[in-house]
């Protein structure tokens, strides 16, 4: 039975979320919203532009600065951040399923990681922010010196539409926590769902300013990236886009934390057992139809166990079934925007066009012309050289490739200009361990992937700067303080 939904209903947010109202844009562009899955209207919303990104900007620095947020405790902060994530969990459902039509997120994950995860990172921060001491004394040459970890300020969050919902809260949550104000900026891709937090937030009494939502596109965040009254861009996006803003906050001398793509590889080592791997590529490889920044679409295989593996992805990739994700039994669902469609398909043609073989999916997926559903896909016999191992594809292409031994599946795994994902499968735990530590890659599972709320996460290389997530994941949004002062404050 598919989640009940009133398809017949327009979801309009033709307004922005700034100093605790709801406020028209300067100047109106609208642009309506599609389902992934069929292809129709769900609704409409407003674009921002550059004075609506001055306004959010000012407002949050008031409410830094002159209003009540700048003055909170820690204790304030998290028992506000609480009624937050309540305020979240009682809109899960809805919220869920609006992310699914958005972007063709599967509806039981949609509940998880836009559902369910945003209050969990909620208390989580409010737990580490209230057991962080935020001030040390110490003894000095000339008395004592006061450490202070203070808030770096105004924040702009920019967020992207894979996981339009965790993704934006892996830098609200660790903001509030510090005491920053928020600017989000969320992707035009999935318009509407961004606004459950400004409703959520109403609800849990957050001050006016401490959190501002304007939808735009590349121009408004562009003018969020540079304005002059922003301390720190937190942005979840492609390397190129990460490149031009890692390029601009350096030139203001701004802190910034960049989570780019990646191109990661999981190494299947010769004693591997099958029947793990094949349950474990669900999350390494597929997850949201592999619109994931770590997915692993590289697959390195031991030579002597190649054509066993390759056939047992193949039969695994052929399982999915692909449809609407809001039916609970489609396992698969599209991709997020007919453009995103045809950029996938693009590179299953650059595949069918190179040396490699293609074992299964390869196009569109028969009776399904309504969405923008592609079928699962992989490729044997890729070389780490072609277009297909080396550019990020998002979508559910894999490539797979052999490797002679373990020294070798390091130097194929390692040769990628990013480093954000990876897993090792083997039945001998410690040797995987020992083929995880010398793979470049910010992230790697032993016989499985899923990602750790409690544990840091970003990349090496093109993959990004800094690191979210974890009590490591506060640490972005926190300066040090010195106050020089007499041995009075001394224990």
């Amino acid at each position: 039975m598919s989640v009940t939904v009133d398809r017949t209903i327009d979801l309009d947010r033709k307004q922005f979320f700034i100093d605790g109202a709801w406020v028209d844009p300067v100047r109106v562009e609208l642009r309506d919203q599609i389902e992934a899955a069929t292809g129709e209207r769900i609704g409409v919303a407003a674009i921002g532009g550059e004075a609506d990104i001055d306004a959010a900007v000012r407002a949050a620095r008031r409410a830094l600065d002159d209003g009540p947020w700048g003055r909170t405790t820690a204790a304030e902060r998290a028992t506000l951040m609480r009624a937050f994530a309540d305020a979240l969990d009682s809109r899960a459902g809805d919220t869920a399923t609006l992310v699914s039509r958005e972007n063709g997120m599967i509806f039981g994950l949609s509940q998880a990681l836009n559902g369910g995860a945003p209050g969990a990172l909620l208390r989580m921060y409010a737990d580490i922010v209230e057991n962080l001491p935020l001030e040390e004394v110490r003894p000095s040459q000339a008395g004592s010196s006061i450490v202070r970890r203070v808030p770096v300020g105004v924040v702009g969050a920019i967020a992207p539409w894979n996981f339009p919902q965790a993704l934006a809260m892996f830098k609200i949550a660790p903001a509030l926590a510090a005491g920053c104000t928020v600017v989000l900026k969320p992707s035009p891709e999935t318009a509407l769902d961004s606004y459950v937090f400004a409703d959520a937030a109403v609800e849990a009494g957050l001050p006016a300013g401490v959190l501002n939502i304007v939808l735009g596109d590349r121009d408004a965040g562009a003018s969020l990236v540079s304005h002059p009254l922003v301390d720190k861009i937190a942005f979840t996006g492609s390397t190129e886009a990460g490149r031009i803003i890692g390029a601009e906050c350096g030139r203001l001398l701004r802190r910034s934390t960049l989570e780019l793509g990646g191109k990661s590889a999981a190494i299947v080592l010769d004693d591997a057992n099958i029947d793990t791997l094949v349950a474990g590529l669900d999350n390494a490889s597929f997850l949201n139809n592999s619109q994931t920044c770590t997915t692993q679409s590289r697959i390195l295989i031991a030579r002597s166990r190649y054509e066993e593996v390759v056939e047992a992805i193949g039969n695994f990739a052929d399982q999915f079934v692909v449809g609407d994700p809001l039916d609970p039994a489609v396992t698969m669902g599209p991709m997020a925007t007919s453009t995103h469609r045809d950029k996938v398909l693009s590179y299953i043609d650059i595949g069918k066009n190179s040396n490699a073989r293609l074992v299964t999916g390869g196009g569109r997926v028969d009776g399904l012309d309504r969405g923008w559903f592609v079928q699962p896909t992989v490729f044997a016999d890729v070389d780490n050289s072609d277009r297909l191992a080396r550019e990020e594809v998002f979508g559910p292409v894999m490539a797979l490739m052999p490797f002679d031994d373990d020294d070798d599946a390091v130097r194929i795994a390692n040769d990628s200009n990013y480093g954000l994902g990876g897993s090792v499968w083997s039945a001998d735990e410690d040797r995987a361990l020992g083929v995880a530590r010398r793979v470049r890659t910010g992230t790697i599972g032993l016989n499985y992937y899923t990602l750790d709320l409690g544990a840091p996460f970003g990349g090496f290389k093109d993959s990004g700067l800094g690191r979210e997530l974890g009590p490591e994941g506060i640490n972005a949004y926190l300066e040090y303080q010195s106050v020089y002062a007499s041995t009075k404050y001394l224990p």
